[in-house]
């Protein structure tokens, strides 16, 4: 009986482990997850740069049938006022993704861009090592490594989130 017991209690355990596991995954040093508060799954990935005073960075992927969504945090921006709207093209590595798209500063170092989906965008995303901000006074260049790798794991995160 003791034998039964036991075996119930770790296929229960498993069975209960099953959804947590599939909330959250690593692909390097990327983190796929969907929380309980969000309605989507997001992709990020935080880093310190040593070229770059070790500053930290910080970059948040989620996107839906509507829209992409990127969240970047730099403990280098001190921007004044939240709500503010901006403008920087965005480009990777070796493409322009959008010139003069609008980002809303959330805080002092956090910036928001919701933009129309558009599966190029991902394509381009997918394919990149850099993420580049230029503004029309200052620049920002963030490394996102296995970026395809990342986007396909969000991808398979956003169809099984139900």
């Amino acid at each position: 009986m003791s034998r039964f017991s036991l075996g119930a209690a770790w296929l229960v355990g498993i069975l209960s482990a099953g959804p947590a596991l599939a909330q959250q995954s690593k692909v390097g040093d990327w983190t796929i997850e969907r929380r309980a508060q969000d309605t989507h799954c997001n992709a990020s990935r935080g880093y310190k740069d040593k070229d770059d005073e070790n500053r930290d960075y910080v970059i948040v992927i989620t996107y839906s049938e509507q829209a992409i969504v990127i969240v970047i945090i730099y403990d280098g921006w001190e921007w004044d006022k939240a709500g503010e709207v901006l403008r920087a093209d965005v480009g990777t590595d070796d493409a322009d993704i959008m010139k003069k798209a609008k980002w809303e500063v959330m805080d002092k170092t956090t910036l928001r861009g919701i933009f129309a989906y558009d599966q190029s965008i991902m394509d381009r995303l997918a394919k990149a090592q850099r993420l580049t901000l230029d503004f029309d006074d200052d620049s920002i260049e963030m490394q996102i490594p296995r970026a395809g790798e990342a986007l396909a794991a969000l991808k398979f995160c956003e169809e099984n989130r139900k």
